[in-house]
């Protein structure tokens, strides 16, 4: 995880992003335990409440689940549900300011799949001479 915070939002609601995108990228899975409060703390520089309210956002969201004694787990069927909320968010937040900078830029869909496509490192000019 990146050990760099902003002041967007509150530290613990970043941490908690930070545990979505983890899950969202394959990173932790389902039944997978997350670190224990302490470690992340100190790890992270943070105050072990900060570290918990992240984490009991996450028990909120029924994404996590609290085994006692044990620690907190991955739910089953979190990243399932993670991919379907973040996904209505992207398409009511962030989806009509997009879709709005490519209507005033005049973008067409061929030179937006041209800018997504992954580049290709280009061979070497062969008539160009070794130094």
């Amino acid at each position: 995880m990146d050990r760099e915070w902003n002041d967007s939002q509150p530290i613990y609601r970043q941490l908690r992003d930070r545990v979505v995108a983890l899950i969202l990228d394959g990173a932790l899975n389902e039944g997978d335990p997350l670190p224990s409060v302490r470690t992340v703390a100190a790890e992270y520089r943070l105050n072990p409440i900060t570290v918990l309210k992240a984490y009991q956002e996450l028990v909120d969201e029924q994404l996590v689940e609290t085994k006692r004694g044990r620690g907190m787990f991955i739910n089953a069927g979190a990243r399932n549900l993670l991919l379907q909320a973040e996904r209505q968010k992207f398409l009511a937040e962030q989806w009509p300011r997009i879709s709005a900078t490519i209507q005033r830029l005049g973008l067409t869909p061929e030179e937006l799949l041209e800018a997504a496509a992954p580049r290709q490192p280009s061979p070497p000019d062969p008539t160009e001479k070794e130094r």
